[in-house]
């Protein structure tokens, strides 16, 4: 075994020790997250991480939500100062660097909220001069830090912080934060409070608290606190609140002072003694917008006790997922004209409403939106509360019923038909699978969404009168209705093969259709659409056509009509070497994109090349070679067919010599050559056996007759002892020496020089000889050869040396 040479060590410990370094990477528990969009976008939620991982320096968003967290450090963001987002909710984050975020000078948005951070330091955000929204929620403090935490956040506009920890907010805890669209803040344990520490916060947008401890148990805080953020304009959210006494409710006269407008409840369950105290304090409160949101009657809804207070400001009630406990004493709300005889729109959503009754709708004279979206209505009890044989509701304008199981489109048609001024109808998500012939619809409707339904055929039932249509996700092929004055078409979700014909739609300026089967679109499929601006049609099975690839780059860079969809939703479903790339990362080469140009250009530069390469041949006598070599191994064919047939015999050479020469030089060969060798030496100083004829092959004399030149030649050589060759500037220019008798002495001459005999007739240069005579040339270079004297008296010695050369193997 060889030894490993020092330049072998050398390699194999750089090996080692690039691999040691990522081995130490590794150790210190910096993996590597790749899950980034074409937009920089990182989604590294759910991954298992247990310190910030290793993503691209160019990331705008990382979001790191979900993982095993406990600490960031001083570097493991350093590289990141493009990024606008980071997202490390639901961690287990407790210890965080001071300057741990020093280099995220462009971040917008910070979340920190669900982790088991115990104090806040005001230091991780000193250099966060751009950041808007900042989210502390359900970490273990019971205070906010002093100096303040948000002293340098001059754009921060969204701010949430608290948790079940939360304790005391004291005066200066927000120094420095003004102009805030949003504030969150989680105080249900909240014990002190300082008057006005969330006062100095103006202009306030929406203000979502949670005081439901305070509020039950700590009248006073709770006043405090609803007193700094109530502002007319402020909408104000309460969270997790359960009034079930008098005394529950009566912190909101801190609200009723403010005359605040709009006042929501998420999480909220309440008695019947509750309301009629909540509606008693706020009497006469200029209060628009009542919100209830995750609600739980614990009574019957008997509130007459409070119809003498004065509510006529109501302009909306919004109610969603309200559980009744006891659904079957509950009443109809006959009583509550004092109530409903003045809000605009009324949303009751997801409440298991099965029946509105004809005279609960009667009260609702003012009412022009009406939202009754996933209850259980059918298309008799939707007759009932619509007051199918009754002029009601005559000012309604929209209506979504979207979410029951309704399944008969012409019993809606006409339900709705006497609604004469209803503009928008929502019916998706329904049980509608067939689409009547012809529908009665309001000439007013101007908005139809029948999406989510199981309709295969569009006909003649949808009014002419449509400027929105939605027909998603159903189970469409085509579209061939006129709808001359629709300015949005959604089809997204159906099974189109190519666009609708734009003729259909001479005022169609929104078109999207998305996740269908759509292979193709084109210049000439948008140009029918003449008044087309927004298109969203990514999400189907392309195929990435040149023409196809080439189009939707162009229209990515706005060309013709906008793509408002992403990028990265159109991606190749064919051809398979392009599957799941996106289009406008695709670069299709000219062998693809132009095959006709390619092969006429190809077999062009072919047949160019073969003239080429066939005249280069030519020159190098290449063809000559080939020609030879196959006649070559043809004749060694015949040979050994005779020497097999010759094996038992064992049969004598039969000439001494071969004889190869030119047709042109036959007459020195036959006039001297012959007569001198074939016939007995008249030199009596030579011994008798020098002195004996020799016998020579002529190919006139010997061939026979009737056989392949080529079988003559190869045994004219195997029976010749010598071969003998009359060179003259005549042998290298005879055709037949070139392509038939020398190129069998061509092979022969592989045997070796010694059998080879050269006699220059005539004084031959050579760069006479062509380069083809390979084998000659080289013999005439190594090989001592006879010259043929022209002086009389030089002749005898020359035979004498062509005899002793021919005679030389006769012992």
């Amino acid at each position: 075994m060889t030894r490993p040479t020092p330049c072998f060590f050398t390699l194999f410990l750089l090996f080692l020790s690039v691999c040691w370094g990522q081995r130490s990477n590794t150790d210190r528990g910096r993996l590597s997250c790749s899950r980034c969009n074409l937009h920089f976008t990182c989604n590294c939620s759910h991954g298992g991480f247990t310190r910030v991982p290793v993503v691209t320096d160019r990331a705008l968003s990382l979001n790191l939500s979900f993982n095993n967290i406990t600490v960031v450090t001083s570097d493991d963001l350093t590289d990141h100062s493009q990024l606008r987002l980071l997202d490390l909710h639901c961690n287990r984050l407790a210890t965080i660097h001071p300057s741990a975020f020093d280099s995220l000078r462009s971040l917008e948005e910070l979340d920190l909220s669900d982790n088991q951070l115990t104090t806040l330091n005001h230091t991780w955000f000193s250099r966060l001069q751009a950041l808007q929204r900042l989210n502390l929620l359900n970490n273990p403090y019971s205070h906010l830090d002093s100096p303040p935490l948000f002293k340098g956040l001059i754009h921060l506009r969204r701010l949430m912080f608290g948790g079940p920890a939360l304790k005391e907010l004291r005066r200066g805890d927000l120094s420095g934060v003004t102009q805030m669209e949003e504030l969150t803040v989680h105080a249900n344990n909240l014990e002190r409070y300082d008057s006005g520490t969330l006062g100095d916060l103006w202009p306030l947008g929406r203000v979502t608290l949670s005081l439901h401890t305070p509020i039950l148990r700590n009248e006073s805080l709770a006043s405090a606190v609803l007193s700094d953020i109530a502002y007319p304009e402020t909408p104000i959210v309460l969270e997790d609140l359960h009034l079930i006494e008098n005394q529950s409710v009566q912190a909101f006269r801190a609200l009723a002072k403010k005359r605040i407008r709009s006042l929501s409840f998420h999480n909220f369950s309440v008695s019947d003694e509750s309301v009629i105290d909540f509606l008693v304090v706020m009497d006469g409160v200029p209060l628009s917008h009542l919100y209830f949101d995750d609600v739980t009657l614990t009574g019957e809804g008997r509130w007459e006790k409070a119809s003498w207070t004065d509510h006529k400001s109501i302009d909306e009630f919004f109610l969603r997922n309200i559980v009744v406990l006891d659904v079957f004493r509950f009443t109809s709300f006959l009583q509550l004209n004092f109530l409903l005889h003045y809000p605009r729109k009324v949303s009751i959503i997801n409440a298991m409403v099965y029946v509105m009754p004809c005279k609960t709708s009667h009260l609702l004279v003012n009412l022009q939106f009406l939202d009754f979206s996933d209850n259980l209505l059918t298309d008799l009890t939707l007759a009932e509360t619509l007051c199918e044989e009754d002029e009601t509701l005559k000012g309604l304008r929209v209506l979504n019923i979207s979410g029951n199981p309704l399944k008969s489109l012409s019993k809606m048609s006409k339900l709705v038909s006497k609604l004469t001024k209803l503009t928008h109808l929502d019916i998706s998500r329904t049980g509608y699978s067939s689409m009547p012939s012809n529908c009665s619809w309001p000439a007013t409707l101007r908005h139809l969404n029948i999406s989510r339904a199981k309709i295969a055929t569009i006909t003649h039932c949808l009014p002419r009168s449509l400027e929105v249509l939605d027909l998603s996700f159903n189970d469409l092929k085509s579209f061939s209705l006129d709808l001359p004055i629709l300015i949005e078409l959604h089809l997204s979700g159906n099974k189109f093969l190519r666009l609708p014909a734009g003729q259909l739609f001479p005022s169609l300026q929104t078109l999207t259709i998305q996740s269908n089967t759509l292979n193709q679109f084109g210049h000439s499929d948008l140009q029918s659409f003449r008044q087309l601006e927004n298109l969203q049609a990514g999400e189907n099975k392309f195929i990435c056509s040149c023409d196809f690839v080439n189009f939707l780059q162009s229209q990515f860079e706005g060309r013709e009509v906008k793509l408002t969809d992403r990028e990265d939703s159109y991606v190749c479903d064919s051809p398979f070497y392009l599957q799941g790339e996106a289009v406008s990362q695709v670069h299709l080469s000219v062998v693809v994109c132009h095959q006709v140009l390619f092969v006429s250009v190809s077999c062009g530069v072919a047949l160019f090349v073969g003239m080429l390469v066939s005249v280069v041949l030519w020159r190098l006598h290449v063809f000559w070679y080939l020609k030879m070599i196959w006649a070559w191994l043809k004749a060694k064919r015949s040979s050994r067919k005779r020497s097999k047939r010759s094996e038992e015999s064992d049969p004598l050479l039969s000439f001494d010599a071969f004889v190869s020469y030119s047709e042109q030089d036959a007459s020195w060969v036959e006039s001297f050559l012959v007569p001198e060798l074939e016939e007995p030496s008249g030199d009596a100083s030579e011994s008798p056996s020098s002195s004996r004829p020799l016998t020579l092959c002529l190919h006139k004399r010997d061939f026979l007759p009737g056989q392949w030149i080529m079988d003559n030649i190869m045994s004219a050589i195997e029976r010749s002892r010598r071969t003998v060759f009359i060179l003259s500037e005549n042998f290298v220019q005879s055709d037949w020496c070139r392509y038939e008798l020398d190129f069998s002495h061509f092979w022969l001459f592989d045997a070796g020089g010694e059998a080879a005999i050269l006699i220059l007739l005539r004084p031959l240069s050579m760069d006479n000889i062509p380069r083809r005579f390979c084998k000659l040339r080289k013999l005439m270079s190594s090989t001592t050869y006879l010259e043929w004297p022209q002086e009389e008296e030089r002749r005898p010695e020359f035979w004498r040396s062509l005899r002793t050369a021919l005679r030389r193997d006769d012992s």
